[in-house]
């Protein structure tokens, strides 16, 4: 799959888990943390820049903890990756 492709999609699902956990919707929330996790683990199998790897690494770690302010933290790392695939990926 496109990399910018897999990195809009990420961006997606961390803004629907962001909006899940606001809503108190925890089911979506799930849901779409489980998408978000699936899109980082087909980044890491591709090479990255070291930016990328960061963001990566530092989504897949607020996404697994238990942290109050996932819902936060989430929407700011779709922010990063919506941003990171506009610079990057322009036509």
């Amino acid at each position: 799959m496109n990399q910018k492709i897999i990195i809009e999609a990420l961006s997606m699902d961390l803004k629907r888990v962001a909006l899940g956990l606001q809503r108190g919707s925890l089911k979506m929330a799930k849901r779409f943390k489980e998408e978000a996790l699936e899109r980082e683990k087909e980044l890491e199998k591709q090479e990255l820049n070291d930016y990328l790897k960061k963001l990566v690494k530092k989504s897949k770690r607020i996404l697994l903890g238990k942290d109050e302010k996932m819902a936060e933290d989430a929407l700011m790392y779709s922010t990063l990756f919506q941003n990171f695939a506009q610079k990057y990926f322009k036509l």
